[in-house]
């Protein structure tokens, strides 16, 4: 029961954040994107409060016996600061990263850890979102954007082709990876069919 309501509050924690970085996706959201992070990063230190609140509430060598009750909101909680460390500097965030974000160890030996499926499950829903953010930037007149999100995907199915995954439910994730790739391929080759993606790799100077 006490592990119930601590989820629970996370869980209005997530759906806080996941409100305020949905912002991003409309018209001009993208001008808002460090402010909306920086806010984000406020919610963290809800998170990790609210995280030591949970490992007091079962004993340390029991964590998978517990597991499934924060499962769900610890894959959202790293999708969330997946999309967080990605819209700040359009990289991947490591586990180890996460795991200092949330307030919780990245070694099953040290106690309440960040599992890696869940890790791997957050990355997973990033992709989603970041398929979603390309169509979104066209929309928005970002055409660089798209093509840096492709690049970025692209790799990250790279990286997940290399693995041996033997959990179904990560196994089924990893196939909508396929779609992701696929709707991301589309928007940069309908902005090549336009020309526009000279125009963004014209834009984009030397960014990368």
């Amino acid at each position: 029961q006490e592990i119930r309501k601590v989820v629970q509050a996370l869980e209005q924690t997530a759906r806080e954040m996941l409100t305020l970085l949905q912002g991003v996706h409309q018209g001009p959201g993208f001008q808002h994107i460090p402010k909306k992070c920086q806010k984000a990063r406020e919610h963290f230190s809800t998170v990790r409060t609210q995280m030591e609140s949970l490992k007091t509430k079962f004993p340390a060598d029991q964590y998978y016996r517990f597991h499934e009750h924060w499962r769900f909101v610890l894959q959202r909680l790293v999708f969330l600061a997946a999309f967080v460390v990605y819209l700040e500097s359009e990289t991947l965030v490591t586990r180890e990263a996460v795991a200092e974000i949330l307030g919780i160890e990245a070694d099953r030996e040290r106690g309440f850890h960040l599992d890696i499926e869940d890790y791997l499950s957050g990355v997973l829903t990033l992709a989603s979102e970041l398929a979603r953010l390309a169509v979104n930037s066209v929309t928005a007149g970002d055409y660089s954007r798209p093509l840096r999100i492709s690049t970025f995907i692209n790799e990250l199915d790279s990286g997940f082709r290399l693995l041996n995954l033997k959990n179904d439910s990560l196994r089924k994730r990893y196939d909508g990876l396929k779609y992701d790739v696929k709707k991301i391929e589309e928007v940069v080759y309908d902005l090549s069919i336009r020309g526009l993606n000279k125009e963004a790799t014209v834009g984009a100077g030397g960014e990368k």
